[in-house]
């Protein structure tokens, strides 16, 4: 699912070559019990806006109710308590300046809360925004099983630089009923936007093959065996950090890298299965790059949300 995320329940049991009823079966208890989400995502520099990446240091007694907040504005995407649980790290994804710059501005600062906020925009990613992100085992599908998925994913054809536009009326009720369940039906989006299911097909297939939207499968990294977060801050020469980020984008620990603006240039969010994986990473991965000058290490202790989607300790929330 993390190749095509609304293939059909039919088409992936022919894949795999089980039951539907069994693909179905599966989907509906893994989704049950907050282990996997599929949600659609905007991807706001698709409409000519930044994305951003907020550090927010609290008080401590402050930093649950902050980043609970947070959690519930729908153009923040992401989520986490660090760095000894006096910071909030957040994804702030607004689809219009106005917005940004009511919560960067106006509402963060006035904060009695917040002693200090560090604002960085993201100038390129190298990991992220793609349904295969997040993590899973590697190689369970042969390379057969893996072109046959693919073939029913529309590929974005969304240049890295190419800006689109603004959204249609009907796109936001589509998108709303998307952000609860990925998989809804075509008929669900059409009454949910009240157009026909000819017309929420093929502006699903536009926003989806322009990059304006995309899919993600959310997977609750702790049910999976990867249950510590860290984020990575990296001071790295200007001109090495192309390949860092590259490098760092090859590595199956790595779930979202960008180069960034602010104190440090490079971010990268990874998952390990334990705290000495965590080390050897930092030790033998990380510190054998050239050009890093700097690394700060920031573990995750509380994830609240990730790709748009609440979270309760180990679990993925069901929308209401």
């Amino acid at each position: 699912m993390q190749i095509s995320p609304r293939v059909p329940f039919r088409r992936l049991a022919e894949v795999l070559d089980v039951s539907e009823r069994t693909v179905a079966r599966r989907y509906n208890a893994l989704y049950r019990a907050g282990t996997l989400r599929v949600a659609a995502n905007v991807d706001p520099t698709a409409l000519g806006e930044s994305d951003w990446i907020v550090r927010v240091r609290t008080r401590p007694d402050a930093v649950l109710d902050l980043g609970g907040a947070l959690a519930q504005r729908r153009d923040v995407a992401w989520v986490a308590v660090t760095a000894g649980g006096a910071e909030v790290v957040c994804s702030v994804r607004s689809h219009t300046q106005e917005q940004r710059e009511h919560l960067l501005l106006g509402r963060l600062p006035r904060s009695g809360a917040v002693l200090d906020v560090a604002l960085s925009v993201i100038l390129r990613r190298f990991v992220g925004g793609r349904a295969t992100d997040l993590i899973g085992d590697q190689d369970v599908l042969t390379p057969d099983q893996v072109e046959r998925l693919a073939r029913d994913m529309p590929a974005s054809r969304r240049a890295t630089s190419r800006v689109i536009g603004s959204l249609e009326p009907v796109d936001y009720a589509m998108l709303k009923a998307l952000g609860r369940d990925g998989r809804a039906s075509i008929g669900a989006l059409a009454r949910a936007a009240g157009i026909s299911e000819g017309r929420a097909a093929r502006r699903l297939e536009t926003l989806l093959t322009d990059g304006v939207v995309y899919l993600h499968v959310d997977l609750s990294a702790t049910a999976l065996g990867y249950p510590v977060e860290a984020y990575l801050w990296l001071t790295v020469q200007p001109a090495a950090v192309e390949a860092t980020c590259r490098a760092l984008s090859e590595h199956p620990e790595t779930l979202f890298v960008a180069a960034v603006t602010g104190r440090t240039n490079v971010i990268a969010w990874l998952t390990c299965r334990s705290l000495d994986d965590l080390y050897r990473y930092i030790t033998e991965r990380t510190g054998g790059l050239d050009g890093v000058r700097e690394v700060e290490v920031a573990p995750v202790l509380r994830r609240l949300k990730q790709s748009g989607t609440r979270v309760d300790g180990t679990r993925l929330e069901i929308p209401g």
